[in-house]
């Protein structure tokens, strides 16, 4: 059944080994790098545990019958990937988009996963049963799982068993009459530490010598010999609240997991040594698709939000009826718009496979993570150049409205009209950690890579695309005249 906030923090408290600035944090709630995010995660819990939202938010367990997340839903059709997106908008919208990995993302991919567990039955059929297990334990106790799926960046020009240490890249070390030991490392664990289960995979095409890195596993975060070394926190270098008020509160963090010999019993093994599994629980499962329209979701939120603030300083300023103000609004809307359409787009072009499950509709999805690396740092410089030097132009912290003298110099020449001081650099420095900050910085570089590199998923959007259809208007085309003339006959 669903989980409360505090129940989700009270998970968090186990034995598990994050690092960050040198330090090992024995309490990741309590943290100031990952308190913020911690709060925020649990809000989301609240949510969806919160009796006034089950009807959106939750359905019954199949196997328990208690309310469950609606992220965990194997959609059947069209009207659940619509019952679908409306929890996952409602969720996304409680961190207004800023959360690309929180506990509905890999949910999706365990959904997939367990709707096509056939898939890998083809390595043996206990791995299926492990997959379909393991959803439905992480299903009925509504747990936080995160993912790394990528090798860290070491010597990409070699395949991994090539590498100077063979357990560079997370892999196999050795085979066990009750499961199996990993060593090595894997990025970009977002979000796992503050997680319940990591999922260990890879996403990357393996070479042949690989097989040691061709596993899909499920470790809890507390596992014996799982490492998480946390990039620099965003959080804990601000100043307060009112000064960053997304990277206080939304700063999921980004870790390297090193995997020092740790355990997995056969249970939690649901790919082993198998390239061909590794590379179809992606392509011959809907995880992907299911993965990424939850992505594309929460995406949405995000441009709405670009697209307010832009509108709410604009009026601020006065500027909202100048025409060329005018026409970046348009054009911010433009693209949220844009992403929400090829959303339910995807619902509505939804392919029903073998096994009655939906896949959300291919090229609307692919289409989507194809266009965003791309616009998204378009849309960022639209707003930079709309609000120009008033987010430069602030008070350094806080702390300024403190000192009676600075107050009240700010309050005179830092305002606009019905916008007194406080309000106004409140909104500015909102837009500021949206657009500008090092926590906006590395949203530009999240969007842009979350799925994949750029040149890659262009790629993989021209196998998609129905270039036979294309192609078919193309012959339509040539066949309506030759050097004569016009060859198409009119009936009478």
């Amino acid at each position: 059944m669903t989980r409360s906030g505090k129940d989700y923090v009270e998970g968090l408290r186990d034995n598990r080994r994050v690092f960050v600035d040198g330090e090992y944090v024995s309490d990741v709630a309590a943290h100031p790098a990952f308190k913020g995010a911690v709060e925020s995660i649990a809000r989301v819990y609240d949510l969806a545990h919160d009796p006034a939202n089950a009807a959106e938010m939750t359905f019954p367990s199949p196997t328990t019958g208690a309310p469950v997340n609606l992220s965990y839903l194997i959609p059947r059709g069209e009207d659940d990937l619509r019952r679908r997106r409306v929890a996952l908008r409602k969720t996304a919208e409680a961190t207004f988009g800023l959360m690309g990995r929180g506990p509905e993302h890999v949910a999706g991919f365990l959904a997939g996963w367990a709707g096509r567990s056939d898939v890998f039955a083809a390595g043996e059929q206990r791995f299926a049963d492990n997959v379909t297990k393991f959803y439905e334990y992480v299903r009925d106790n509504d747990l936080y799982c995160s993912y790394a799926i990528v090798p860290p960046q070491i010597d990409r020009s070699k395949p991994a068993h090539q590498q100077a240490d063979p357990h560079l890249y997370a892999g196999v070390k050795e085979e066990r009459e009750d499961g199996i030991v990993v060593a090595g490392a894997q990025m970009l664990g977002t979000g796992a530490a503050i997680s319940d289960y990591l999922v260990l995979s890879c996403i990357v095409p393996l070479q042949p010598g690989d097989e040691d890195q061709a596993i899909s596993v499920a470790v809890p975060i507390g596992a014996e010999g799982l490492k998480i070394y946390s990039r620099r926190s965003y959080a804990e270098a601000a100043t307060s609240v009112y000064d960053y008020p997304l990277a206080t509160r939304f700063d999921e963090t980004d870790s390297l997991i090193v995997f020092d010999d740790v355990f997995v019993p056969w249970d939690k093994v649901f790919v082993f040594r198998d390239r061909q599994i590794t590379s179809d629980q992606w392509s011959r499962t809907p995880a992907h698709l299911l993965g990424n329209n939850q992505a594309q979701i929460r995406f949405s939120v995000k441009l709405d939000l670009l697209a307010g603030l832009a509108l709410r300083v604009a009026r601020m300023n006065g500027s909202d009826k100048f025409p060329p103000v005018r026409g970046v609004l348009g054009e911010l809307a433009a693209h949220a718009a844009m992403v929400s359409g090829l959303v339910y787009a995807q619902e509505q072009n939804c392919e029903l496979d073998e096994k009655g499950v939906a896949w959300p509709g291919r090229e609307e999805c692919y289409a989507t993570m194809t266009l965003q690396s791309d616009f998204y740092p378009k849309l960022l410089h639209l707003v930079r150049d709309l609000v120009g030097g008033g987010v430069i132009q602030l008070p350094s912290s806080a702390a300024d409205f403190e000192n009676p003298e600075a107050r009240a110099d700010f309050e005179r020449y830092v305002q606009s009209p019905g916008h007194p001081t406080i309000e106004r650099v409140k909104l500015l420095k909102l837009v500021w950690d949206l657009v500008g900050s090092e926590f906006a910085s590395r949203h530009q570089q999240y969007e842009m890579f979350y799925a994949g590199a750029p040149f890659l998923v262009k790629s993989r959007m021209s196998q998609i695309y129905d270039f036979a259809r294309a192609e078919a208007l193309v012959d339509g085309a040539l066949a309506g005249y030759d050097l004569g003339g016009r060859t198409e006959t009119v009936q009478a």
